[in-house]
């Protein structure tokens, strides 16, 4: 099983004419992704390269296509409308790949999304995959093997495919692989995904991939401890040598007032009984090992 995608879901790309959301459009009709149609304002009623109509707005693409996903390549200034838009048209699920939006701007999104039934993933995120049935977003397909029991939540990018490779190559399928973004303020947690993984029957095991900054991460691990989590989990923290104050690449990897370092979020994830990796190589032999057992 999976969860948010598979097989079934129909996907609209705002912002498809532009060089990004074009080329990875491709992409995602590569990896088999349905893909009914694209926005761009002021191009309705033409079509792409590919043939997939244009629509000027969300609202018209979601009634005449019945999508119930969407996903984001439009510019960081403009990113943030894109987003209210597909919220107020009612999809489902959408998928914010764009970095750099200022975080005033998320506010106001992310108070759209608490009255809405909306589920945001992002930004400034790779994307989300179900290994051979669905992609959204910029996440290498070929990596991924499908069939598989484990599932994958992380906000490094980078490091998402690296831990999904490694898993590969240890011959563990995965369910579904998200990354939730390293923004400050994003649409889905890991609580949110840990709860979805809880339900899935075919979900094993779980690779989290945190970050410096923030509480997310033990929050997620008090989570764990409250609610009799069930599933395998494996955890690498990214930022173990950064100093305090310096932000590390996400803008929301960094330190503030002793709060947030690897080393704390790394011991609030052992404490919850979470088999927590020194090093991002060690993390598909030690879900191996887990799974083993």
């Amino acid at each position: 099983m999976s969860i948010l995608i598979n097989n079934d879901t129909k996907l609209i790309v705002q912002g498809i004419t532009g060089q990004e959301g074009a080329f990875h459009t491709k992409n995602m009709m590569d990896y088999n992704t349905q893909i009914c149609a694209g926005v761009t304002p002021g191009k309705g009623g033409k079509v792409d390269e590919h043939g997939i109509p244009i629509y000027n707005t969300v609202a018209e693409a979601f009634n005449e296509t019945g999508a119930n996903a969407s996903v984001i390549f439009v510019p960081p200034q403009f990113a943030a409308d894109a987003c209210m838009e597909a919220i107020e048209a009612g999809i489902d699920l959408l998928v914010c790949i764009t970095e750099g939006i200022p975080i005033m701007d998320m506010v106001a999104v992310k108070q759209a999304l608490n009255n809405s039934k909306t589920r945001m993933i992002g930004p400034n995120c790779p994307g989300i995959i179900t290994p051979g049935e669905c992609k959204i977003g910029i996440m290498p397909g070929f990596i991924h093997k499908s069939h598989g029991n484990v599932g994958v939540i992380s906000r490094s990018g980078t490091l998402t495919y690296e831990a999904v490779n490694q898993l590969t190559q240890e011959g563990i399928g995965q369910t579904t692989c998200i990354g939730i973004g390293g923004d400050p303020i994003i649409g889905t947690t890991f609580i949110d995904l840990l709860a979805l993984f809880n339900e899935d029957s075919e979900t094993e095991g779980i690779v989290i991939i945190g970050e410096i900054g923030g509480s997310a991460e033990e929050e997620a691990a008090e989570w764990i401890l409250e609610n009799n989590f069930n599933k395998s989990v494996v955890a690498f923290i990214a930022g173990q040598t950064a100093p305090p104050g310096r932000r590390m690449g996400h803008a929301g990897a960094i330190i503030s007032k002793g709060k947030g370092t690897a080393a704390n979020k790394m011991a609030s994830l052992r404490n919850a009984g979470i088999q927590v990796c020194d090093s991002p190589a060690d993390i598909g032999k030690t879900m191996t090992n887990i799974l083993k057992k």
